[in-house]
Formats: structure tokens, C-alpha cells, sequence
């Protein structure tokens, strides 16, 4: 057809112009230290090329009008993408660069400097007008791989295998991936190495701890370990981090702040943030690696602060409160300093909704010494910790007019009980951001009670073990599955016995699934212990939300699968006659199977607004039937019938017995913003379960007739 030659001559401008521009940016890696493409040039690995590959195809694909200003365009838009994944390339570049230092005994100083330049440059573009322009841009990027989600995900393993075939993990199950483009890379992965749980993977995972510097299970070197809060059944894992963990959580930031600044556009000048957010305790494994947990170590990593200084955030408390490693004194501080900017604050973040719950039911207690410390000036003296006492003081100075703002502000907001405390106190506030589903359900009523007419905005998809999905609509809990961060798989729930892992987009609307990830650092074929459904798709990656933990099963008494969901249910329907006839609300709650005496019978504990004397038994006795009568596993239905289960027992315990199982989480290592409230405790937690009885008011056995 006519003009079809030119046309074609058009796109192969346009592709020669991305490998040069991909060359360029991966130009000043030695010859020796990159792969030979079969063209005998240099070939992208790694996200980098996971993402080049995705505009190249996009390119294929497009109806580009043909005139000289193609090309530049074309290397503008890869440059934009390069720029969004600087962290990345500057990690490699680093990486390589080291190993040829150690191959060779020769520094390359020079161009490693400028070459950190370049990137430095590239990721303060977001701090200079058009940083609008960047926002669209993740947000294209973001198209094109949900748009190619399934050879994304092909092209994501088959990065991890080529940098990883060479370790102990993937050699002991056969994985033959160098240089062998005969295999087909998933069928191969997968007909090889089996779905595992941490349990497989932690003698492997405590011999890095313990020092073993050899590629056991990644070829990059394990910087750390993020540890897991453990709080259900008292086990903490040490899950491997390094770079790529952090590569993965800019790209989550970026994709989920390029959504949010649609909504919410960027404030043309500099704006604070108040995030309440805690660093955990750390300590160092045997082999000198810092333990901590994943926000911890993310917040110091040198990728992100690059990234926070790139933008225009700045947050409200120093990094000395985050790092305080002492709860209270941290959450008053976190407070203290919010209100010292009060008027500068346009939103308000946490990991959790518990953590921003957790915070204003402390700010209704502390108010009055907060306004003092602001009205004179001087710090509260029950802050001890020399670094959080000393950085908050330098930025503590009197000012009586504010504090007679506020002060006048909770007078009235103490007469309709806190109701909108945030945008009252915090006025040019936008949204609140945390993740509210879950574990976190429960605590959603309040968090709206103290927002008032303030949006919130879910959280997206992560863990541990990485960051995998970004909510790109607000108005939903959904998320969407970034391809890029993981290679996925899913095990469906309605036949688990005998089903297989299907892929990313293979998965089934409205369908129930496990986890199963394989990653950058070091996971493989790894249950996540998460069970998600399927909600829709977004172009071709899926929508998901998340249900329940996988092992968040109350303790089978007799093969009755009563799970956190149910639970909670049942909380909510006997919470509802409680508010009606006490107006007490239920603060938190949990549960577990008492399995002490035959036959065995669930027990749930319940901490109040406040506490009480005898004059509700009759309505805590109605509740307690409630919550037995609600429970509707069929096997639990008709065990109770048959008797093989015994009468639920609720346990009211006294105000504060929630705030120790914390503590306790803290003194084992985890922190106050990664702490999840287990709705079911494993019966063998006996610390946990310790803590809960010795709060214990007053127990009621439930009288329900199951016929």
C-alpha cells in the first residue's frame, strides 16, 4: 500500500532511536561486564528492559504520524521512563561498576560520579514545574504494562532468572536458564521448583543471617532482612532485602502518587505531610546484618530519601521520632510537631487505619499538655529519648497564639465527641491515605468518626516481602497488580486440594486465590499466606482485594473452618445490639479456640470504649448468643447441634489489654505502624493469650439452641 514502505522506515527510526537511548543510558557499563545480545550489541536486563521492551511494542503498535520530530519525541519519552527507574539504573550501574572494581583492582571515580549526577538530575525533575508532565508519564508507562501484563510478567522472570540462575536455591531444582533460549522460561521455572512456605526456605534464609556471603538464593547481595510482626502465632521470619525490594517500592510510590495527584494535584509550593509512622527496634544477625522492619529500612535506604527530595513533601516530625524506638514518646512527638505545622499539612498517611485510630484516641488524652508545650514552648518532660527530645526542641518554639487556636478548637470538638478532629485541626488538609482493609476493617467506623467529611484513600497492595499492587481509584479498595514488581501466581481456593498456580492473567472474576510470588530478592514460588479475590481487570493485569489471611483460621476443633472474616461478622452483628442498648462501641477485639477442656469451644475477647461494672450483663449475655448464632461455617453449624463444639464465651476485657499484645509485638522487634490486630490467634500463642486473660473482667458462655 501506498506510504506503507515509509511507514515502516518511520518505525524502525523510531526503535533505533530507543536502543540508542538505552545504550546511551547503560553506555558507561565496561563491554565485559554486559551480556552480547545475538546482534553482538549490549542487551537490557532487568526492570530496565522489561520496560523498554513494553514502549518498543507499544511503538509497534501505535499510529504515528511521520515527521523529523519523531525521534526526539520518542527519546524524550523513553528518557521519561528512564528517569522514573533512576533508583534502578543507578543501582546497577553501582553494582556493575563494583564488580568490575573487584575483577579488575581498578576504580572508575569519574564516571561513577557523573553518572550519579545524571540520575540525582533526572529523579529533581519532580521538584521543577511540569513535574504534571512526569505524573502522566508513570501513569503511561503504568498503561503499557497493564496493557502487556502477561509478557511483562514472562520478561520479569526471566530477569530474575538470568541474574539468579547461577544460586545454591535455583541449581538444587535443576532451573538450566543461561544462554538456553530453547526453554520456554515459565513452564521450565515451574516444572522445576515447587511452591514453598517460609518453613522450606529458612535454613537457607538463617545461613545468610548467620554470614554466608556465597549466592544462595540471589546472586545481589542480601543487605538486610525485613522482619515480619509475627503477632498471630509468635513466629517472626526474617524475609531477605536488598535493592531490588526497594526498586519495587519506589516504583509502587511513584505509580501510586502520579494516580493520587490527579485527584489531588500537586501544591505549587513546598507542603508537609503527617505520617504516622515508626521505625522498629534494630539488631544485627549473626553474620552483621541489620535486622528491621520493611518500612524501617526503606525509610533509610539512600533510593528513597533520593526520592523524598526529589518531590515537594516534606514531613512534619524529624527522623529522630520515627527512629525513637519508644511508641509513646514517638506518637506524642509525631503530634506535637503536626500541630506545630498545622497549617502547612495538606495530608495525613499511616500504613494501617489502626495507627491513625490509635493516635487520636491519645490525642483526646494528652491535648491540654500538647497545647502547653506549644504555648511555652518547652517539651514535655515525660520525652526521655536524647535524640527525639533534642531534634523536636530545635524546631519548638513559643507561640501562644496557636496554642489558643487549638485549645479553643477541642473545647468544641470535646462537646460532640471528637467528631472531624483532624480538618479541624489541620485545615488545608486533602485526604487521609492508609490501608483500611482486612484486619484493619474494624477500625474504619472511627477513622471516618475522626476525618469528618475528609476522603480517605485506601492503600494499596504490600508486605514484607514486597510491594506489589497500587489502588488507582480511590473510590474503590481495590488494587491493581503492577507485572513488573513480581512474577506471579495464584492458587484458587474453591478446589485447593488438587489445583494448580495460574498465571497473573489467568485468573477468574470473582474467584478466591492464594498468593504465590517470585521475586528479586530472592523468593521463589513463595506463599504469600494471603487469599485475594478477583474484582475485574485493568487492561489485562488484574483488580484485586484482599479477604483474609491464609492461615487466619481459628484452631479447627473438630474439621470446622471458621475464618477471620466470619469472625468479624459476627463482631459487628452483636457490636450493633451493644451500641443500641449502652452506646458503648467495641474498641478491638480477637479470638482463638480454647481447646483446654472436651469439648472444645471458641472464645472471643472484646475491649470496650470503657470500662464497666455488672449492670450489662443481660446485653453482653445477648451478644455473646449473637456471635454464636452468626458464625455460619456448616461444619461449625452442625457441630454445635451434635455437640462436638462447645458454646462460644465472650471475654470482656479491661480498656488498655489491646495496647500491651503491642507492646509485646514491639519488644519482639516489629513496629507500632506494622502492628495488624490478629483476629485469630493460634492456640499454641500462649504469650498472647496470656496477655489477653490477665485483662479479663467478666465471661459470658453463650445459650444459643442450635437445632
Amino acid at each position: 500500500m501506498p506510504g506503507s514502505i515509509d511507514r515502516h522506515e518511520e518505525v524502525s527510526r523510531e526503535l533505533e532511536a530507543i536502543t540508542q537511548i538505552a545504550e546511551r543510558v547503560h553506555g558507561e557499563i565496561p563491554e565485559e561486564n554486559g551480556n552480547k545480545g545475538s546482534d553482538g550489541g549490549k542487551s537490557i536486563e532487568g526492570k530496565e528492559g522489561v520496560l523498554i521492551n513494553s514502549v518498543k511494542d507499544e511503538l509497534r503498535r501505535s499510529d504515528m504520524p511521520g515527521n523529523a520530530d519523531s525521534e526526539e519525541r520518542v527519546t524524550g519519552e523513553l528518557e521519561a521512563i528512564m528517569t522514573q527507574n533512576a533508583e534502578r539504573v543507578e543501582r546497577e550501574i553501582l553494582e556493575d561498576n563494583m564488580n568490575e572494581r573487584s575483577e579488575n583492582g581498578k576504580g572508575s571515580e569519574g564516571k561513577e560520579a557523573e553518572l550519579l549526577n545524571l540520575v540525582t538530575d533526572g529523579l529533581k525533575i519532580n521538584n521543577m514545574p511540569g513535574s504534571d508532565d512526569i505524573q502522566e508519564e508513570v501513569i503511561r508507562e503504568f498503561e503499557i504494562m497493564t496493557q502487556n501484563a502477561e509478557r511483562v510478567q514472562r520478561e520479569t522472570l526471566e530477569a530474575i532468572l538470568q541474574r539468579n540462575s547461577g544460586t545454591e536455591y535455583l541449581k538444587k531444582w535443576g532451573v538450566l536458564f543461561e544462554g538456553n533460549r530453547d526453554l520456554d522460561p515459565v513452564q521450565h521455572f515451574k516444572s522445576c521448583v515447587p511452591v514453598v512456605c517460609y518453613s522450606d526456605l529458612a535454613a537457607y534464609i538463617q545461613r545468610i543471617a548467620d554470614g554466608d556471603t556465597s549466592p544462595i538464593l540471589t546472586a545481589d547481595p542480601i543487605t538486610a532482612f525485613s522482619i515480619t510482626s509475627g503477632v498471630r502465632d509468635g513466629k517472626q521470619k526474617l524475609v531477605p532485602f536488598n535493592d531490588s525490594v526497594i526498586a519495587s517500592k519506589l516504583e509502587y510510590y511513584q505509580i501510586t502518587q502520579a494516580y493520587t495527584s490527579r485527584l489531588f494535584p500537586a501544591p505549587q509550593r513546598q507542603s508537609r505531610y503527617l505520617q504516622f509512622i515508626y521505625g522498629s527496634r534494630q539488631f544485627r544477625t549473626k553474620g552483621g546484618l541489620e535486622a528491621s522492619n520493611a518500612s524501617g529500612l526503606g525509610l533509610r535506604s539512600k533510593g528513597f530519601k533520593t526520592y523524598k527530595e526529589s518531590n515537594q513533601w516534606v514531613a512534619c516530625s524529624p527522623e529522630e521520632v520515627v527512629f525513637g524506638f519508644n511508641y509513646e514518646q514517638s506518637l506524642y512527638c509525631h503530634l506535637l510537631c503536626g500541630l506545630l505545622y498545622s497549617h502547612e499539612v495538606v495530608r495525613l498517611t499511616s500504613s494501617f487505619a489502626y495507627s491513625i485510630v490509635e493516635a487520636f484516641r491519645t490525642f483526646e488524652n494528652v491535648w491540654q499538655q500538647l497545647c502547653n508545650d506549644i504555648k511555652e514552648g518547652t517539651l514535655n518532660e515525660k520525652i526521655t529519648v536524647p535524640s527525639m527530645r533534642e531534634s523536636v526542641s530545635k524546631i519548638l518554639k513559643p507561640n501562644p497564639e496557636l496554642a489558643q487556636e487549638i485549645y479553643e478548637k477541642c473545647e468544641k470538638l470535646l462537646g460532640i465527641n471528637w467528631y472531624g478532629v483532624i480538618h479541624q485541626l489541620w485545615p488545608n488538609i486533602k485526604y487521609l491515605g492508609c490501608i483500611i482493609t482486612g484486619s484493619m476493617e474494624p477500625y474504619v467506623k472511627k477513622l471516618r468518626h475522626y476525618a469528618g467529611s475528609l476522603p480517605i484513600l485506601p492503600g494499596g497492595y504490600a508486605a514484607s516481602e514486597g510491594y506489589f499492587g497500587v489502588n488507582i481509584d480511590p473510590a474503590t479498595t481495590t488494587f491493581t497488580v503492577v507485572p513488573s514488581t513480581a512474577f506471579f501466581e495464584f492458587i484458587p481456593q474453591d478446589k485447593e486440594s488438587q489445583a494448580e498456580p495460574v498465571g497473573l492473567t489467568e485468573v477468574e472474576i470473582g474467584k478466591e486465590y492464594e498468593v504465590v510470588i517470585t521475586t528479586f530478592g530472592g523468593l521463589y514460588r513463595y506463599r504469600l499466606d494471603d487469599v485475594v479475590k478477583v474484582n475485574g481487570f485493568y487492561n489485562s493485569s488484574p483488580q484485586l482485594s484482599y479477604a483474609y489471611p491464609k492461615n487466619s483460621i481459628l484452631s479447627c476443633i473438630n474439621i470446622d473452618k471458621t475464618t477471620e472474616r466470619d469472625v468479624q461478622v459476627s463482631v459487628d452483628k452483636a457490636s450493633e445490639l451493644l451500641i443500641q442498648e449502652t452506646h458503648l462501641e467495641v474498641v478491638d477485639f480477637t479470638s482463638y479456640a480454647d481447646l483446654s477442656s472436651e469439648p472444645g469451644h471458641y472464645v472471643i475477647f472484646w475491649e470496650l470504649s470503657r470500662d464497666v461494672g455488672n449492670g450489662y450483663d443481660e446485653v453482653f449475655q445477648k451478644c455473646c448468643c449473637i456471635l454464636d448464632e452468626t458464625l455460619v461455617d456448616e461444619v461449625y453449624i452442625c457441630n454445635r447441634k451434635e455437640n462436638r463444639i462447645g458454646a462460644l464465651e465472650l471475654r470482656i476485657i479491661a480498656k488498655g489489654t489491646f495496647r500491651k499484645i503491642v507492646d509485646h509485638s514491639m519488644n519482639l522487634g516489629a513496629a507500632a505502624s506494622q502492628f495488624k490486630t490478629p483476629r485469630c490467634i493460634s492456640s499454641s500463642n500462649q504469650s498472647l493469650i496470656n496477655i489477653l486473660s490477665s485483662g479479663v473482667l467478666a465471661s459470658y458462655k453463650s445459650t444459643a439452641l442450635f437445632m
